[in-house]
């Protein structure tokens, strides 16, 4: 080998060799003026990933990319055939058939985002139990059920209807950013030195995370529970409990024994790895582990108000029309 060649190879396995210390050196998150990984801004946490697995998938984690590609596929042909104009020669709704919310989910666009991590399109968001599913007590009931069993009807009165049809705390579970609703699943984080603000935009509701007072706790059940926050290197932990049973729904049955720890940290610029382990001795045999991802809106995306009161300006009607139909039996 020349002397030019020799050069030419030093050159190039400097090059080889910079380019692997770059690739191997880790990301560092930007940092709040009180030296906090900075995770402020608006971020979407929704996935049209299912929450629990479906049964016939048993103990498959992820999809192959097959998979993946074909779910992907009926999700978008799903939602461009939504937008499509009605048929005039379209049958009438059967007597008596149940009126859902069809007409929201057709203004609302689909979810096409599977839920990714570590290369891998997950089959759920619940990660553990193995089958990914929530392991529910044969025995346990949340208070809806209680009282159901204790002889009350379900219209018997404004109590007993779920609190997210009244527009009561937030919609999608207890808290966001547990559980994404099918649209909205939007929120921002501010952080000062002693707390963490997340503002969701279902129901407009903010989490109020203290990071300096591990004993605070206001004496009674709230609707997000009593959260309190610490940083544990990169990451933030928040630990949430005291919870109004209220909040029970159907994907996310809870009591007043809800106990949760999420873990939120920042990955890269635009996403967050978001996990959460809970509990809940009346409902549940084992904790329940869920793992989604949370990206950053587009610059300029703002959270805009929610303002939800169809459910408390009918109430009277639907208490009313209950009514009506017990006369009628």
């Amino acid at each position: 080998m020349n002397v030019t060649a020799n050069r030419l190879f030093a050159i190039s396995l400097a090059v080889v060799v910079t380019a692997a210390s770059i690739a191997a050196e880790p990301w560092t998150p930007p940092r709040t003026p009180h030296g906090q990984p900075d995770m402020q801004g608006v971020w979407f946490y929704g996935s049209s990933t299912a929450f629990e697995r479906p049964e016939a998938l048993g103990n498959q984690k992820s999809y192959t990319a097959a998979e993946a590609e074909q779910v992907m596929q009926s999700l978008i042909a799903a939602d461009t055939e939504k937008s499509q104009p009605l048929s005039a020669d379209r049958d009438a709704p059967e007597p008596g058939a149940r009126i859902a919310q069809e007409a929201d989910d057709n203004f609302s666009t689909m979810r096409t985002n599977l839920t990714k991590i570590d290369g891998q399109y997950r089959t759920s968001q619940v990660v553990k139990p193995e089958n990914g599913r929530l392991p529910r007590k044969e025995s346990g009931m949340d208070i809806f059920q209680k009282w159901l069993a204790a002889g009350h009807g379900q219209f018997d009165g404004p109590e007993i209807r779920p609190a997210s049809e009244r527009c009561v705390g937030p919609n999608g579970g207890p808290m966001a950013p547990l559980i994404g609703w099918f649209y909205n699943a939007n929120m921002q984080i501010v952080q000062t030195s002693d707390y963490v603000m997340i503002l969701a935009e279902m129901n407009h509701d903010a989490r109020i995370i203290s990071l300096s007072d591990e004993s605070r706790d206001s004496g009674f059940a709230q609707w997000m529970g009593n959260s309190v926050g610490y940083w544990e290197g990169e990451t933030l932990v928040v630990n949430t409990a005291n919870f109004r049973p209220e909040q029970s729904w159907f994907a996310f049955p809870m009591s007043d024994q809800l106990r949760v720890t999420e873990r939120f940290t920042l990955i890269d610029d635009n996403e967050i790895f978001y996990s959460y382990t809970f509990t809940d001795t009346e409902l549940f045999t084992e904790p329940v582990t869920v793992e989604k991802n949370i990206t950053r809106r587009a610059a300029g995306e703002q959270v805009f108000e929610y303002a939800c009161h169809e459910g408390n300006y009918s109430t009277p009607s639907i208490l009313a029309g209950a009514r009506v139909q017990e006369r009628g039996k």
